[in-house]
């Protein structure tokens, strides 16, 4: 992970307020006596890119942090919560889940974990349990996996469409994703719509035309799969050239399956991000270390497709700014635990746990190109996790262990 001053190429630092005198209100709360406080911000603390602070304290008002130091400087508030020697971290962000769905996959995991390849085909069988859905029930669902992912410590979500893949059924998924998070992303580019198997052309143009004048409101970004079985470069092109006329920032499923176009067309159309990049060329590499657009990996899926790792040490070692983020869908990745896609790239991805952690807070919110969260520095949104450990290392230290104790979003509790 890199360290110095801050640079658009440099995952390590973020623009803040970063002052640690700010007169604060007696309606605050002050949370003290932290063992070890991740800031995210470099000029803070040790001075590394966590900017770590022992013995720490944070000082919320309203839905702000105000306040930043040590324990023994922090000042007098009407509330006061002790910490009692455990860890804090901003909350994970994740920038990449499939949340709209109903039904599930267990006989096509069952199948691959028996041997068979995992092939982008299968999103088909979701796509039909979702259409008959009610609206009711996909946006319960919705709301249950946040729930999940809230009380493992993520305080704020993407998710996208893709399982409806018709105007209707991709305007209603967005939609109901709209009234849960504000990050929406319109993924009617998923694969080809069954419908238009014998017409893949046809659908592109559905996409980048009624479909994407249906979707536009409620969505913030657009979203291409630019792999083989799905779209390829010219399609992802053109569906991502149509989404930025309406308004929409790109997002690029690239470079998962095989390699391919994915990862340069996202540099060169200034996408947020560039999700999977586990097959990427030198070019890729450099190409992405040039540019603004965040690596998101997600290990989760190449856990539970059996896939090749990506090489994080290779891309960060590049200068490139990695994310870390579930992936959660029904098919390739069904976790919604950020803390289990930490331990994976700390061990099977080159990274370390300062980088996995950075990488799952600060990285999510630039592929979100957020500079409210992510953070733990005066003028960030109060988002915080509490961890049952003395330092955010355990996260890899100790995987599968339910770490997370107390969760803070907006500046209120609410695990």
């Amino acid at each position: 992970m890199n360290s110095g001053p801050a640079t658009r190429n440099n995952p390590a630092a973020i623009s803040a307020p970063t002052s640690a005198n700010s007169a604060v209100a007696t309606e605050a709360t002050a949370i003290v006596n932290i063992a070890s406080l991740v800031t995210n911000d470099p000029s803070l603390g040790d001075g590394t890119p966590l900017g770590l602070i022992q013995d720490a304290a944070v000082v919320i008002e309203g839905d702000q942090v105000v306040w930043v130091g040590e324990t023994s400087k922090a000042p007098a508030t009407d509330n006061r919560v002790d910490a009692d020697g455990r860890a804090v971290i901003p909350g994970f962000v994740d920038s990449h889940s499939h949340l709209v769905f109903a039904g599930d996959r267990t006989a096509e995991f069952n199948a691959r974990m028996s041997g068979q390849p995992y092939k982008a085909g299968g999103i088909r069988t979701t796509v039909a349990a979702t259409r008959a859905a009610s609206d009711e029930e996909l946006s319960s669902n919705v709301a249950r996996f946040m729930a999940e992912a809230l009380r493992q410590g993520t305080t704020t979500f993407e998710t996208k469409s893709g399982y409806g893949l018709t105007v209707e059924d991709e305007a209603r998924a967005l939609r109901i994703a709209s009234t849960h998070t504000d990050e929406v992303t319109y993924l009617g580019a998923h694969i080809v719509s069954p419908d238009y198997a014998d017409d893949p052309a046809g659908y592109v143009d559905l996409v980048t035309g009624e479909m994407l004048d249906a979707c536009a409101p409620y969505a913030r970004w657009v979203d291409v799969f630019c792999e083989k079985g799905a779209f390829d470069g010219d399609q992802a092109r053109a569906i991502l050239t149509a989404g930025k006329a309406k308004g929409l920032h790109p997002r690029v499923h690239a470079n998962q399956l095989s390699f391919g176009p994915g990862v340069q067309l996202a540099v060169e159309l200034d996408a947020a991000s560039a999700d999977h990049c586990t097959h990427l060329t030198d070019a890729d590499v450099d190409a992405l270390a040039s540019g603004a657009t965040v690596a998101t990996l997600l290990p989760g899926a190449e856990f539970s497709t059996r896939a090749q790792w990506p090489d994080a040490r290779r891309l960060i070692d590049a200068g490139v700014t990695v994310a870390l983020s579930t992936d959660c869908n029904p098919g390739s990745s069904f976790t919604s635990s950020v803390p289990f896609c930490i331990a994976l790239a700390v061990r099977d991805m080159g990274m370390t746990p300062d980088e996995a952690l950075w990488s799952a807070t600060a990285g999510g919110a630039r592929a979100l190109r957020r500079t409210d969260v992510g953070r733990l520095s005066p003028g960030a949104r109060a988002d915080l996790t509490v961890l049952s450990a003395p330092s955010h290392v355990h996260l890899a230290y100790r995987p599968g262990v339910p770490l997370v104790s107390e969760v803070w979003r907006r500046g209120t509790r609410v695990v």
